[in-house]
């Protein structure tokens, strides 16, 4: 695995007991509660229509993955919005 610079310098800095924990603050542990719980909250419903054989390959693909083939969509869709994923024009 290659590690940029700052994640070398992360890992030089456990490895060498430089680094001094502290405890999150109340307010520091709510706000990551809420981002955690709005990370993970889906609230818009949509209906897309699909050719059979993409259907039954989306289901084949989510099975082999382990999970719910809504999530294996709902995951492509957002890797693509965050431009993880390029379209083929």
């Amino acid at each position: 695995m290659e590690f940029d610079d700052e994640e070398k310098m992360i890992l030089d800095a456990i490895e060498n007991d430089e680094l001094e924990l502290r405890t999150p603050l109340s307010k520091d542990l709510d706000y990551y509660q809420e981002v955690a719980t709005n990370t993970f909250k889906k609230d818009k419903r949509i209906t897309i229509r699909l050719y059979d054989h993409d259907y039954v390959g989306i289901q084949k693909k989510a099975m082999e993955l382990g999970i719910p083939y809504q999530t294996l969509i709902s995951g492509l869709i957002h890797r693509y919005v965050e431009g993880d994923i390029k379209p083929v024009l």
